[in-house]
């Protein structure tokens, strides 16, 4: 059974979300075991953007906008520009949607600034994400004719908004400092296509210099939801092709503009990155014949394109391949989904990794937006697995009565010997930290098809949040684990609760995927992929202290319990490591203390109950225990 939850967790940061969700939410009390997909409750990739801030287009806005604003979200960055946009609340993305015109959609959720759930989210309707314009000088007679437009997509790959959600288009009167709602519409609206929106701006209020416009997600959490790890972002309005400008009118829906439609992927067959002396090995089998890419004219007439190609060596910063696929000509409003032939495989002196730039680029007409005519991918060959693209839009996970004990499975391929080194899982940030729990991390080998003996376990995993780059948290294996052909990687659970991995909705898993429910393995009926990556080749190397992480639990002993007033712990061995801190989590998965390792710790202000007492060193675990509290 598969249910969609109008709420769940995640992991990004700078959006306080519980980010973008997948197929996810009409909310419903879990009975059964069953394979969930929810929304998530952080973004990891704002926050990337926040410690790397150059990729933040535009970051000086100026001081007043002219005539014609513009913005259909293409580029590289995932915030809104600057130059145009007054708030950092809207997620710029490719992903949200297979249904945009050009590449870039600005997607309201429920996440904030920060890349959380806002504070004040709950299941009633609430003011959740802002795109705010920059002052625009509107200072015009009526008969200029100014219209502002847009085009927007309810849910998309998110999560559908309800009756009572709202997306609200609003002026701003200058002299007024007043906001007038102009247009709004409500969710359940069942059109996956992206439908225009023209609003003539005739008031004698808003054409002023100083003019500003927004849009306003008014949103609410799922009611009913008995499981805080399931709650996440909702209500997704897709908003694209922004434009203000005079002499238009009400027919002015026409996009002169041929443009990339969404981003490139991976031109390997089957894999998003794989090790580079791994593929050096199946190259012939693994190289892709072609780059896919797909773009449209958006105009009323046949229009012409050139479509070109290059790929480049990134650490030798040297061309590696170029080619032309010549010019064609287009229908009006058509899609092309085009593969362009490749005669290349990639090659380098590099013996251990690889990394290269694919760029693809359109000549078109000189009056067209020149944003959305090129796009640009990496190409990673490290020393990891990956079938997913690195970004999470749902979170999944296996719940309900009879889900303890449920396992989840990936299927890879080791084309040579090697030796599995670690695993890195990208877990969702979870609403109340409440899947803050042990697992068991399995490998297994292969079983006509299916995964067969467990060849590595390794139990009791505390569920651990990434990185700040990527989201992914990586468990070491001491001493690795031989492989060679097809294997398994995922874990086995420890209660009937919602773990809460990431999951791409972009990356079909094509049955490799599995579940373990009642005695029985099943393919996944989800579309999409977990985002788990198995490490392969030579021993991992740590740079610093910081970089080691705890793999086994260390032995502490916890003193007295039960215990009411006060606890002492032994942590002699883990206080040379570095800087230890103990964590105390409810049933719930919520943090309830944290505090510097001492002799003597206080523990009057808990309420009488069962708690799990980690330690951490240098921010890894390093050792769990149960703790009794009574009063």
């Amino acid at each position: 059974m598969l249910i969609f939850l109008k709420g769940s967790s995640i992991n990004l940061m700078i959006k306080k979300l519980i980010l973008y969700t997948l197929l996810l939410c009409s909310s419903t009390v879990v009975s059964f075991s069953q394979e969930i997909v929810t929304g998530l409750q952080f973004n990891y990739l704002i926050q990337k953007s926040d410690a790397n801030k150059s990729i933040i287009k535009g970051m000086a806005a100026t001081d007043t906008i002219e005539l014609p604003f513009f913005d259909d979200f293409s580029g590289d960055y995932i915030l809104p520009d600057n130059n145009k946009w007054s708030d950092r609340y809207a997620f710029i993305n490719d992903t949200y949607s297979d249904n945009q015109i050009t590449t870039g959609i600005a997607t309201l959720d429920v996440i904030d600034a920060s890349g959380r759930l806002y504070e004040i989210a709950s299941s009633s309707v609430f003011e959740a994400d802002h795109l705010t314009s920059n002052p625009v000088n509107l200072n015009f007679a009526p008969s200029e004719n100014i219209w502002f437009s847009f085009i927007y997509q309810a849910g998309g790959l998110g999560d559908l908004p309800e009756q009572n959600d709202t997306l609200a288009l609003q002026f701003y009167a200058p002299e007024e400092s007043k906001w007038y709602s102009v247009w709004r519409a409500n969710g359940t609206s069942t059109l996956k296509q992206f439908t225009p929106v023209m609003v003539r701006i005739d008031q004698s209020r808003f054409l002023k210099k100083g003019f500003r416009f927004r849009f306003v997600n008014y949103a609410s959490l799922s009611a009913n939801l008995n499981d805080p790890s399931m709650i996440g972002n909702c209500d997704h309005w897709n908003i694209d092709y922004v434009l203000l400008d005079r002499n238009r009118n009400e027919a002015d829906t026409i996009f002169r503009d041929v443009a990339f439609r969404q981003q490139m992927r991976s031109v390997l067959k089957t894999h998003e990155a794989m090790p580079w002396k791994q593929f050096r090995q199946v190259y012939l089998q693994e190289m892709g014949s072609s780059i896919p890419i797909r773009y449209r004219n958006n105009d009323t007439i046949i229009r012409n394109v050139t479509r070109n190609f290059e790929i480049r060596d990134v650490y030798k910063n040297s061309l590696s391949h170029s080619f032309s696929a010549g010019a064609t000509n287009i229908d009006p409003r058509t899609n092309i989904d085009y593969n362009a032939n490749l005669i290349y495989t990639f090659n380098t002196d590099n013996t251990d990794s690889a990394l290269f730039l694919i760029t693809s680029y359109l000549i078109t007409d000189d009056f067209d937006p020149k944003e959305n005519d090129t796009l640009k991918y990496y190409q990673t060959f490290s020393n990891y697995f990956a079938f997913d693209d690195g970004s999470a839009e749902g979170g999944y996970g296996i719940n309900g009565l009879g889900s303890r004990n449920a396992m989840a499975a990936y299927r890879f391929r080791s084309f040579i010997k090697d030796t599995v080194r670690a695993v890195r899982i990208c877990f969702n940030d979870s609403y109340l930290n409440s899947n803050k729990r042990e697992f068991d991390l399995l490998i297994w080998d292969d079983n006509n098809g299916l995964p067969g003996n467990v060849i590595y376990s390794m139990e009791e995993v505390m569920v651990e949040q990434g990185d700040r780059i990527n989201g992914f948290y990586t468990y070491i294996l001491p001493d690795g684990v031989m492989v060679e052909g097809d294997f398994y990687v995922g874990w086995k659970q420890r209660s009937e609760t919602f773990l809460n991995a990431g999951f791409d909705v972009n990356t079909p898993h094509q049955g490799r995927q599995l579940y373990w429910l009642n005695g029985a393995w099943n393919q996944s009926q989800q579309q999409g992929s977990i985002m788990i990556r198995p490490i392969a080749g030579d021993p991992l190397k740590t740079n610093s202290v910081d970089d080691i992480v705890q793999t086994e639990k260390t032995t502490f002993r916890l003193w007295p319990n039960p215990a009411s007033d006060y606890i002492s712990i032994d942590c002699d061995e883990l206080i040379l490591s570095g800087t230890v801190y103990l964590t105390i989590i409810d049933l719930n998965g919520r943090i309830v203390m944290k505090v510097p390792y001492s002799e003597r710790i206080d523990i009057t202000s808990l309420a009488r109950g069962i708690y799990m007492v980690v330690t951490t060193v240098n921010g890894k675990p390093a050792g769990f225990n149960r703790l009794v509290k009574t009063r």
